[in-house]
């Protein structure tokens, strides 16, 4: 009877505090997985993005991109609550579309800049299954629709305690700071050392900029941001209200298609060439109103020697 009693006394404390109220359990569970079309450097992304979410789950890559619907099947087949879809377009966009499954909110993303963690050579490094912490720009408080991401970004990049293949660590921060319309997402990692005498000394006299100086039970110790990797710009496009479908209630009327800039670039060499072309038909003109054109006579004028002397 002493271990039953045990055994129900430990249940009963962990779902509830000792004010008897039930503490909520975070469970998110993020579904990674691309369409076809991929280049190499996005896949190594999308890798990057599954180790670093230690939640998250890798599926095959889809085959459809009209069909998206069919990714709330996919999130309930594999009991996940967040889908990370990778779209690319002709080997040379790629979109991402971040939903909560299976109601909702659905928010579409055009990415740029990225940089894979092999690619950059960081010095940094971190555990891995260690938890993040996120560190949002105050601007994400600014609009509905900003306040809106940023909960979507953190169900999907905070890694819930207690989750599947997490370790009790916190090793490395994700930054998301928004400017010029975009939002710049970037990983490091905290590495703490220990300060020396001499050097506290010449840290309180000084500025010492991103680092700072924590003071801890066996002494002072120095942590620095060193970036890990991966790096990449998001620019939101569209939210839609239900997961993968529904209304419009957001969209970003700045957004350039990158296709309608490759049009224009087009259009613009196109209008060259054809400027180009017109000169040549004017200066042929010009050339047989003179008669300077090979194979083309020249009309008799009045002081040529063949009507002066016929």
């Amino acid at each position: 009877m002493t271990a039953v009693y045990k055994s129900i006394t430990a249940s009963s404390s962990k779902g509830t505090p000792a004010n008897g109220i039930p503490v909520k359990k975070n469970k998110q569970r993020v579904l990674i997985l691309s369409s076809r079309g991929v280049t190499f450097r996005q896949r190594h992304l999308l890798n990057d993005l599954y180790v670093l979410l230690p939640h998250s789950r890798k599926d095959a890559k889809l085959d459809t991109k009209t069909k998206l619907y069919q990714l709330n099947e996919l999130a309930d087949l594999y009991n996940c609550n967040n889908v990370m879809f990778f779209e690319a377009r002709k080997g040379k966009d790629l979109y991402i579309w971040m939903s909560k499954a299976p109601n909702g909110p659905t928010v579409k993303f055009h990415m740029q800049n990225l940089h894979t963690t092999s690619e950059l050579h960081f010095p940094g490094n971190c555990l891995r299954g260690s938890r993040p912490i996120l560190s949002f720009d105050a601007t994400f408080n600014s609009a509905p629709h900003l306040i809106l991401i940023k909960e979507l970004l953190t169900r999907i990049f905070g890694v819930p305690k207690g989750a599947r293949k997490t370790k009790p660590f916190v090793d490395h921060v994700m930054g998301f700071t928004l400017a010029d319309g975009k939002i710049w997402i970037r990983c490091f990692e905290i590495r703490e050392t220990a300060v020396s005498k001499s050097e506290a000394r010449t840290q309180s006299m000084e500025d010492t900029g991103k680092e700072v100086v924590a003071v801890g039970e066996k002494g002072e110790t120095k942590i620095n941001l060193i970036e890990i990797g991966p790096r990449f710009l998001l620019t939101p496009i569209v939210i839609l209200e239900s997961s993968f479908g529904g209304p419009v209630i957001y969209e970003n009327k700045e957004f350039v298609s990158p296709n309608q800039i490759r049009s224009e670039l087009r259009l613009s060499k196109a209008g060259r060439y054809n400027q180009r072309a017109e000169q040549q038909i004017e200066r042929k003109a010009k050339k047989g109103d003179l008669g300077l054109r090979t194979g083309k006579e020249r009309p008799n004028g009045e002081l040529e020697d063949r009507v002066l002397f016929a």
